[in-house]
């Protein structure tokens, strides 16, 4: 298998260790909610990196990422006592994250971009891309660096929705389920969208699917 056919058939492995996250948040929040507002710091240094990270992949712009994610937290700390449990925190948060950074792009008309930094660190995806840059004699780093292109070329053509479900189903690796929750739609609208997106990509990158 090419290494974007990897890419494109990466399977979702569920964490875990979700549903303890999940306790252990609620515990926190509980807390917060109880007037220990120092001990939402702890939810701030859990998920911190996380969502800079989301929101990078949405903005391809570190400092977007970072002002944006602050926001999230902002707005997360100020709305606390609204959060029920009945959704985890994750996903709570990554609601509000998203959809600030939704508004964001469609303001300023920002582009997308797909990087592979984090699906480079995938073992498998690694030695896939090593075995197929050996077979042709090409240069690794020029490969990625092709693909990488190829990749923002094809996800341009998608929606801010479309480009939105396939990175955090891709690269943050939720399911189809919490994806549905953050963006306030059916697990079916997930679904397509990821068949939606899969196929463009597939189509664009027929080249390294042979």
């Amino acid at each position: 298998m090419s290494a974007a056919a990897k890419i494109l058939a990466k399977p979702l492995v569920a964490s875990p260790e979700r549903r303890s996250e999940a306790d252990a948040d609620l515990a926190v929040v509980r807390r917060v909610q109880a007037g220990d507002v120092a001990a939402f710091d702890e939810l701030i240094l859990r998920y911190r990196e996380r969502v800079v990270g989301l929101l990078y992949q949405m903005t391809s712009n570190r400092e977007d990422a970072a002002d944006l994610a602050q926001d999230a937290f902002i707005n997360a700390f100020q709305s606390i006592r609204s959060f029920s449990g009945q959704s985890s925190f994750f996903t709570w948060l990554y609601r509000i994250a998203i959809n600030g950074t939704l508004t964001h792009l469609r303001r300023h008309r920002q582009r997308t971009f797909f990087s592979l930094e984090k699906m480079q660190d995938d073992g498998a995806t690694a030695e896939v891309i090593a075995r197929l840059t050996d077979a042709n004699g090409a240069d690794r780093e020029t490969f990625v660096k092709e693909l990488q292109e190829k990749l923002n070329e094809a996800l341009q053509k998608l929606s801010i929705k479309h480009r939105t479900v396939i990175t955090l189903f891709e690269i943050d690796g939720l399911s189809h389920e919490e994806i549905a929750e953050i963006m306030h739609c059916s697990v079916g609208t997930v679904r397509s969208r990821v068949h939606y997106a899969k196929q463009l990509l597939q189509a664009e990158l027929s080249v390294y699917l042979r």
